[in-house]
C-alpha cells in the first residue's frame, strides 16, 4: 500500500488492488508517515485453554479409540460425558464446543464414512489391464452383463408430500415389503443401449435362458464378447455347454473342465464365437453396466410400488426411455495407473492398525497379491512403500502367526504357509532381506 501510494496511486485504487477497505489503507499510510514499524500491532486475547499437546491427545482419543469393546463411534456428547466421568483418561475435560473446535481446527469429520472394495484377488491387475485394453480397442459386439438380484418391492404407507414451502420431497418412513425381483441387464458398448429382463429369481436355468435369448438375437456369423463377474453360474459347466451350442462348437467333456479355473480359461478362449471376459474379484466397478445400474437406481428404485408387476413395468419403461432418449456409450478413461500403490499402502495400513480383524482366507489372498506385485510390477511402486510394508509385516509376525494358528482349517493353514514362503522368496529376490515368520 505504501509503495503504491508513493508512485501516485489513489487510495480507492489501492484498496481495490489489495482487497482492503479505504479506512485500512488510510490507516497504514498514516502509520508510514509517523513510524518505520510497519508490522501488525500485538493483539490482546485470551490464551488457549489447552496447549497443543493436550489438544492433539484429545483429537487422537476421539478419532482412534472406540467407546465400546472393539466397536462403536464417539459422538461429541458421549465423549465429553466419558471424559467427565473418567478424568484420568486424558487428564483434561473439554466441553462439547471445545472438542468440536479441536476437530474443526484439524478439518476432521470422523463421523463420516464411505464404502470401498479392497483388492483381494491375487491376479487383479492382469485381469484389470486386460479389460482396460479391451475398452480402449473394443470389438464390434461388446456387451456388459450383470444381475441386480433381490430388488425389494417397497410400498410406502402414505404418498410423498410435496408442499409449496418445502424445499424437498417428504417420504414416508414406514413401508411394506411386497417381495423381490431380479434384474438381468446387457449394456451394449458402442451405443449405450440396454436390453433387460426381470424375473422372480436368478437361478441357473433363469440365467441360461436370459443369456440364450440375448445371444440368439445377434448375427450368427459375428463374434460376441461379454464382460461379466465371477458368479458361480457364470463359471459353471452348463454355461460352458450353452456357449458351445451358441458358438456352434463342441464343448469339452465335463471331466476336462472339472474346475472353475479350467472352465474360466475355456470361456475366455478366443477360438469360438462367444468370448467371455471376467472382471477380477472385488472388481465389479470395472463392468460398465454398473454405471447404468447406478442411474437406474436413482431414477426408479426410490419410488413406491404396490406390487412386483408395478416395479417390473417401471423398470421396463425406464429401459425403453433410456434407449430412446439418453443412450450413449460411456467414455472409459481410467487406466488403473495409481492403483498398484494404493493396494500396497492399504494392505500396509490394515496390517499396522488392525491385523487381527483379517481372516486367514483374505490374508492369504493379500499375501499372494503382494507376491505377484513384487514379481511382476515392482518398479511401478515406490521402494519406500515396499520397505514400509515389509517393516509392518515383520513387526506383525506374531499377529500373522496367531491368525494362522487359530484358524480351524488345515487346508487354509497350508495355503497360508505357502503364501508366506512365496512372499519371503520374492522379498529376497528384491533385496528386501526380511523374513516374515509364521
Amino acid at each position: 500500500m505504501v509503495a503504491l501510494s508513493a508512485v501516485g496511486v489513489g487510495v480507492q485504487e489501492i484498496g481495490y488492488l489489495v482487497q482492503r477497505s479505504i479506512k485500512t489503507v488510510r490507516r497504514w499510510l498514516v502509520r508510514s508517515e509517523t513510524s518505520t514499524e510497519l508490522r501488525d500491532l500485538s493483539r490482546s486475547g485470551r490464551p488457549p485453554l489447552y496447549p497443543q499437546e493436550e489438544r492433539l491427545r484429545a483429537v487422537a482419543f476421539y478419532c482412534q479409540t472406540r467407546p465400546l469393546p472393539g466397536c462403536g463411534r464417539w459422538s461429541l456428547q458421549w465423549a465429553v460425558a466419558y471424559l467427565e466421568t473418567n478424568p484420568d483418561a486424558l487428564g483434561i475435560r473439554p466441553s462439547k464446543s471445545t472438542l468440536h473446535r479441536m476437530l474443526q481446527d484439524n478439518r476432521l469429520k470422523p463421523h463420516r464414512s464411505s464404502y470401498f472394495l479392497h483388492i483381494t484377488d491375487p491376479h487383479f491387475f492382469p485381469k484389470m489391464e486386460h479389460l482396460v485394453a479391451l475398452y480402449k480397442n473394443p470389438p464390434r459386439h461388446l456387451f456388459f452383463f450383470d444381475e441386480c438380484p433381490g430388488i425389494q418391492v417397497l410400498n410406502r404407507l402414505t404418498p410423498d408430500i410435496r408442499t409449496e414451502t418445502s424445499k424437498q420431497r417428504l417420504e414416508e418412513f414406514e413401508y411394506i415389503r411386497n417381495g423381490t425381483v431380479d434384474l438381468f441387464s446387457f449394456l451394449r458398448q458402442d451405443d449405450g443401449t440396454v436390453a433387460i429382463e426381470v424375473h422372480a429369481d436368478h437361478k441357473m436355468a433363469t440365467f441360461l435362458g436370459v443369456f440364450r435369448r440375448h445371444a440368439e438375437l445377434l448375427p450368427v456369423d459375428e463374434k460376441l464378447h461379454y464382460v461379466m463377474d465371477n458368479l458361480d453360474a457364470h463359471r459353471s459347466y452348463p454355461f460352458c455347454q450353452l456357449v458351445a451350442e451358441l458358438s456352434d462348437t463342441a464343448c469339452p467333456p465335463e471331466k476336462q473342465l472339472n474346475s472353475q479355473d479350467k472352465r474360466v480359461a475355456w470361456l475366455q478362449s478366443e477360438d469360438k464365437r462367444i468370448v467371455v471376459h471376467f472382471t477380477p474379484f472385488h472388481g465389479s466397478w470395472l463392468n460398465q453396466v454398473e454405471i447404468w445400474f447406478g442411474i437406474m437406481g436413482r431414477k426408479v428404485l426410490s419410488e413406491s410400488f404396490q406390487s412386483p408387476d408395478e416395479l417390473v413395468a417401471a423398470l421396463l419403461a425406464f429401459a425403453e426411455n433410456w434407449n430412446l432418449l439418453w443412450a450413449h456409450p460411456f467414455k472409459w478413461r481410467y487406466d488403473g495407473a495409481d492403483l498398484h500403490v494404493k493396494a500396497v499402502e492399504r494392505f500396509t495400513k490394515m496390517m499396522r492398525n488392525s491385523p487381527k480383524q483379517i481372516n486367514l482366507r483374505t490374508l492369504t489372498k493379500l499375501l499372494k497379491l503382494m507376491t505377484n506385485l513384487l514379481n511382476d510390477r515392482f518398479s511401478r511402486i515406490p521402494f519406500s512403500c515396499w520397505t514400509r510394508l515389509v517393516d509392518t509385516l515383520h513387526a506383525q509376525s506374531d499377529a500373522i502367526a496367531s491368525i494362522v494358528r487359530e484358524d480351524p482349517g488345515p487346508q487354509r493353514k497350508a495355503n497360508a504357509k505357502r503364501a508366506i514362503d512365496d512372499l519371503n522368496i520374492s522379498l529376497q529376490k528384491r533385496n528386501l532381506n526380511y523374513q516374515i515368520a509364521c
